[in-house]
């Protein structure tokens, strides 16, 4: 059985971090596991507290599950400091671990910056690197890329662009772009750059789509897929879960983590 490693922060009320990510692992019929980088007290409406996890702690839980069990895949969500991606970026080159989704986590989607540029600078310079693949929010991008992400061709030169600092696939994620009854993306594969388009959904059900994408694309890669059919199978999955969402909260809410990846 292929296995798939999230190291991200847990959300109690089961839409995001790695409960979304376990839950989208035993979709695709991955085993799961997972290091917790942080404890958060977080609904559909908001997150009222955080508590990261010490980092060699971080580190431990990542070289314990590789010392018995094989990571085919593995993907990090929310990395709070610099010192913890350190940690984590240091665990992955230790473990070997070559099929690795970035989930970028530095700007919410108010536009606040989450991470401290001392923080940025270490996601730069250890962990992009390791990336196989990259999942950077438009916003998210032009932090990385340098420039502002305001439309489908900056979006394509922005995932060149952070190609340059080390990963081997970048996915720049916007959706409003184009069409107004398409949503978009730019995926930079190493070697040209593909739009992946699907119909726009109108819903409020959207929490924990960038951990529950990451992680799916991550579930892929262990099955064996190349990275632009593990990236399209993963948006074409969200798509699905969204749509079949369970209407549950009172904010943005949760996914239909359950449904199959392979369905209409």
């Amino acid at each position: 059985m292929k296995t798939a490693l999230t190291i991200a922060g847990s959300d109690p009320s089961g839409g995001a971090g790695i409960q979304a990510d376990l839950k989208t692992f035993a979709a695709h019929c991955v085993y799961g596991m997972a290091a917790l980088t942080a404890l958060t007290a977080q609904n559909t409406r908001a997150v009222t507290g955080i508590f990261d996890v010490d980092p060699e702690f971080v580190a431990r839980q990542i070289d314990t599950v590789g010392d018995d069990l094989p990571i085919h895949a593995a993907k990090t969500g929310m990395l709070s400091s610099a010192a913890i991606i350190r940690a984590v970026a240091e665990a992955i080159a230790r473990n070997g671990i070559e099929a690795l989704v970035v989930d970028p986590v530095m700007v919410a989607t108010s536009g606040d910056r989450l991470l401290a540029p001392e923080a940025e600078a270490v996601m730069i310079e250890a962990l992009l690197p390791l990336a196989r693949v990259a999942t950077p929010n438009a916003d998210e991008a032009a932090v990385l890329a340098g420039f502002a992400v305001d439309g489908l061709e900056a979006a394509r030169d922005a995932a060149r662009a952070i190609a340059d600092l080390g990963p081997r696939a970048v996915l720049v994620k916007g959706g409003h772009w184009g069409e107004a009854d398409e949503a978009r993306d730019a995926l930079f594969d190493g070697e040209t750059v593909h739009e992946i388009a699907l119909p726009r959904l109108e819903t409020t059900s959207t929490h924990g789509t960038g951990c529950t994408l990451s992680a799916a694309i991550a579930a892929n890669l262990a099955l064996g897929r190349p990275t632009r059919d593990a990236v399209e199978r993963a948006k074409r999955y969200v798509h699905r879960a969204m749509a079949n969402a369970p209407g549950l909260g009172g904010g943005h809410g949760p996914l239909g983590h359950q449904v199959d990846p392979d369905g209409d």
